[in-house]
């Protein structure tokens, strides 16, 4: 039976309003009955959205809660609503915008997840098509309000953005359109779908050379957005109080200690290596680490969750039946370089998705893929995602649908990567190679989204850094931010590049995952000195995962309680 508290059905009607107001949600979740339409993303949305976050708070606040399952339910919404209206209220949502952040990217990405197997499904999808000239008209209107308030990102965005519309306006709808059509065996101009398309083409083609014309001159705005407007940012990325300056030294520090291991690895795959990136070149060379083609990659990625599956349920984790697919799907040609996980639909009609951008490639190398399928998929996103999809009876619809915080997401999601090498699964040692490289690239994110962001200095004993030389106690630059995850992550300049973008788009995002790493790695020690030989490592996962996504000062607190109740 459904949970009926008053908390309860206050979070039923919360996820209902944000699905009138947002269709891409709507869709995201599997709540039927606007797949045909698309948000207005004018100041009206905003301001709407606004009056709806501060009226949700003042009823969650006057609802009587019954139990502690309430009691956590009402907190846990309580810190969403304040951190959405944080950003709402500052602005953050309108002048923020990146490649892998934009309402341009969500119009494309949303008809991904839309079914396309009969001949309704195609004449939804067509109608949707034919909504995305107006919303992209409607987000027009704000960037020219928030050009007019000089609140323009970075130039970098803007040009991002304006080069993603005009890869989209390519061929980027009606590759869809013929794709989804065959699949409903329809006809693809009979049916509408193909000039529906055409014209969302068409609109992301003007989106980009207005952009170019009117919104790039413009553009001014230095690429780190300083202390205030970061602090917001990592709030809401992280749901805890930061202390910025030890996080940016500890992330420094784990970097360094991580980059330590990695060369003592990197001297038993290739003792005459005088670079990682010499190792990480030999690895790529290797045949019988390479994949080759998208079919088999993407028959490689599935088989890989199901085996980590059959692995690990019933030993570490309980895993339900209900979950145990999980897609894997090529990313839509225009997607940031990293791959990216969407969740099920709320009935799970829909499986949850890993999805991978190829850049163009057709050469793949799965030491360098191995861990961020852990991530990913099993036991990393579509676990943690999955399960408390499936948890009705102690979470709430707002916290299983709208409560995500990235650093309980993230942070689990690199907490499963370091689980599974401790489990021993990188036996083979360039697998565990692309492990250590992973962990390298989430400690270098604390460093550079702080450096670039808060202008810090690079610390005094930094030392030389490729071509740069020596940059100890130099200013942090996007150029400097490149060569770090070139030289110590073994990014390409290609994937180095999207991932610096990223940070400066997405203020305090990057720092999520090893600040959520780490405090579920300090629960995890705490209770295991607490409980001694009672601990269970199956019974404190399964603790985490029943909580559902919280932010992490809230989170810290409920892990305090593992072991302390039946």
């Amino acid at each position: 039976m459904p949970r009926t508290t008053p908390i309860f059905t206050l979070a039923d009607q919360f996820v209902e309003q944000r699905a009138s107001i947002d269709p891409l949600f709507a869709t995201g979740a599997g709540i039927e009955g606007s797949d045909h339409l698309l948000p207005d993303f004018s100041a009206e949305r905003a301001s709407l959205e606004l009056r709806t976050t501060i009226d949700q708070a003042m009823a969650l606040e006057g609802a009587a809660s019954t139990d502690a399952i309430d009691d956590l339910a009402k907190a846990a919404i309580a810190e969403r609503l304040a951190a959405h209206f944080s950003l709402v209220q500052a602005g953050e949502q309108r002048r923020t915008f990146s490649v892998i952040n934009s309402p341009l990217l969500d119009l494309r990405q949303v008809f991904e997840l839309m079914p396309t197997s009969t001949d309704e499904h195609i004449a939804t999808m067509a109608a949707r098509l034919r909504a995305v000239p107006a919303a992209i008209k409607s987000w027009r209107s704000t960037l020219r309000d928030v050009a007019v308030a000089g609140q323009l990102p970075a130039p970098r965005h803007v040009q991002g953005v304006a080069d993603q519309a005009e890869v989209f306006s390519r061929g980027g709808f009606t590759a869809l359109a013929r794709r989804a059509a065959k699949s409903a065996f329809v006809d693809p101009e009979a049916s509408g779908i193909l000039d529906a398309s055409v014209g969302a083409e068409a609109a992301c083609a003007e989106l980009s050379a207005w952009m170019r014309s009117e919104l790039l001159p413009r553009a001014s705005s230095p690429d780190g957005v300083g202390e205030e407007r970061y602090a917001r940012w990592a709030r809401y990325s992280t749901g805890a109080q930061l202390d910025l300056d030890e996080l940016f030294e500890w992330g420094y520090h784990e970097l360094r200690a991580t980059l330590a291991e990695l060369w003592v690895l990197a001297r038993e795959l290739s003792p005459d290596a005088t670079s990682l990136r010499q190792v990480a070149a030999e690895l790529d060379a290797d045949p019988r680490r390479a994949i080759f083609g998208t079919t088999a990659l993407l028959a490689r990625l599935e088989g890989f969750t199901a085996a980590t599956i059959a692995q690990l349920d019933g030993v570490h984790f309980a895993i339900d039946p209900a979950i145990r697919r999980c897609e894997a799907r090529l990313a839509p040609e225009g997607s940031a370089a990293s791959p990216y996980y969407i969740g099920p639909s709320e009935d799970l009609s829909r499986p949850g998705t890993t999805w991978f951008p190829t850049l163009g490639a057709e050469r793949f190398s799965w030491w360098s893929i191995a861990s961020t399928w852990y991530h990913e998929g099993v036991p990393g996103h579509h676990l943690q995602v999955a399960t408390a999809t499936l948890h009705h009876e102690r979470l709430s619809r707002y916290q299983r649908l709208l409560g995500w915080t990235s650093g309980y997401g993230e942070g689990w999601a690199l907490y499963a990567e370091r689980l599974m090498d401790e489990l021993g699964a990188f036996s083979d040692p360039g697998d565990r190679f692309g492990h250590l490289v992973n962990r390298c690239l989430r400690a270098a994110r604390v460093v550079v989204d702080l450096g670039l962001h808060l202008s810090k200095p690079t610390p005094a004993d930094f030392g030389e850094l490729g071509q740069l030389g020596d940059c100890s106690s130099q200013p942090f630059t996007p150029a400097l931010a490149v060569a770090i995850l070139e030289e110590w992550a073994l990014q390409t300049p290609e994937v180095a590049r999207s991932e610096v973008d990223r940070y400066l788009g997405m203020p305090g995002q990057a720092i999520s995952y090893k600040v959520g790493e780490r405090a579920l790695l300090e629960a995890r020690a705490a209770a295991q000195a607490r409980l001694g030989p009672q601990f269970s490592l199956k019974d404190f996962h399964a603790f985490v995962l029943e909580l559902g996504p919280l932010g992490l000062d809230l989170l810290a607190t409920q892990l305090a309680t593992f072991g302390t109740t039946s």
